[in-house]
């Protein structure tokens, strides 16, 4: 980790300061401590590798992106892709001249990525269509909805933009704590309202001018140092209509009416991965790789299983009767919903998954670190 001082931050104009990703960007596994035996597959769900792909190595905090088949993605050296989720064909890729920090972030129709140069690049079919130098870095994908495109900046500022053209519409700032994470936060339309992960809080905005509607609480930043004060909302979130559950990094889990701005409950968690579930159950992994399930009604403990622990597991995905978790030998695991018993387990390339897992038309797509896409289906 790098720190700056005060007068350092000043100097640079930064308010706030990023964490290196490899702190933080999952439950990864320690080199001090073994990661726990894998017991025997017992293939109990059917699944078959159905198509791969490849793009270049990811070294960036990656959400891959699915509107309906569409499944968009990118690399660290600039590579921009666009491709069927179900057969895995190619639809269009560009090359950035800049590395990327942050995406992907699509409408079904344009593409939406961050450079480590600070440009907001929107791409349709391949095409650059125009991008914006942003005065800080962003380390959350960008939104693309309603004919805008919304960002996040490590200052925590929000700043939307109309889609079409680049102009700027609008920018709302607000202070926060020294630090910030180096991996995605929250970004997200829920109706009408921009949902926005700053700090510790989930915050509703009007999407039209960025003015604060309802603030919700998910942790509150404790601690005698600026480290053990982070306590920032990350990515992904587990949305069941205007419920939103969301992961405070190494705090809690909470759940919040999106229509009200009011906290449903939370509980201490301590994990830096994103969330998923379904109408019952709230899905998450604890930084020492234990898998949780949460009900979503009240927040009580469903289930926890120890069988990944120090595997460096990936955010989970809630599919058909399962959960399913990567890790970071770039192994999948599918995990039973009802008790996280074991069901399947299936290779990539042997490099770390990265994101999470993502479902494009009953096809589970996964990505590797090493740029490897994997199409699995359900028999």
């Amino acid at each position: 980790m790098t720190l700056a001082s005060p007068s350092q931050l000043a100097r640079t104009g930064l308010l706030l300061l990023a964490l290196a990703l490899g702190l933080v960007a999952c439950s990864g596994t320690s080199n001090l401590i073994k990661p726990a035996e894998l017991a025997p597959n017992p293939s109990l769900l059917g699944a078959r590798l159905a198509w791969t792909a490849k793009v270049d190595p990811i070294d960036f905090p990656l959400d891959v992106k699915v509107n309906g088949h569409l499944v968009a993605l990118a690399s660290s050296n600039g590579l921009v892709a666009v491709l069927d989720g179900r057969t895995g064909a190619e639809l269009w890729r560009a090359k950035l001249a800049d590395a990327i920090a942050a995406g992907v972030g699509s409408d079904g129709r344009l593409v939406a990525v961050l450079t480590r140069q600070n440009d907001l690049v929107i791409l349709e079919s391949g095409r650059e269509l125009w991008r914006h130098k942003t005065p800080a870095q962003g380390f959350t994908p960008p939104l693309v909805a309603g004919g805008r495109v919304f960002h996040l900046a490590a200052d925590r500022s929000v700043t939307a933009f109309d889609a079409a053209s680049g102009r700027r519409l609008w920018t709302q700032q607000r202070p926060g704590e020294a630090l910030v994470l180096r991996q995605a936060g929250v970004l997200l339309a829920v109706g009408d309202t921009l949902v926005v992960g700053l700090g510790g809080r989930l915050v509703g905005m009007n999407p039209g001018n960025g003015t604060t509607r309802w603030e919700a609480p998910i942790a509150t930043p404790r601690g005698t140092n600026d480290v053990e004060r982070l306590v920032d909302v990350i990515g992904r979130v587990s949305r069941e209509a205007d419920m939103l559950c969301a992961r405070a990094f190494q705090a809690a889990v909470a759940c919040v009416n999106a229509s009200r701005g009011n906290v449903l409950w939370t509980k201490p968690a301590s994990g830096s991965v994103g969330l998923h579930g379904d109408e019952k159950l709230v899905f998450g992994v604890e930084s020492d790789g234990k898998v949780m399930a949460w009900q979503r009604a009240d927040g009580q403990l469903a289930w926890s299983s120890e069988q990944l622990r120090y595997r460096g597991i990936s955010t989970p995905l809630a599919v058909g009767r399962s959960v399913v978790v990567g890790d970071a030998s770039g192994l999948v695991h599918w995990l039973s919903r009802v008790d996280g018993a074991l069901l399947n387990r299936m290779a990539t390339d042997g490099s770390a998954v990265v994101s999470g897992p993502v479902l494009a038309e009953g096809t589970l797509v996964v990505v590797t670190r090493q740029g490897g896409i994997f199409g699995f289906k359900p028999e």
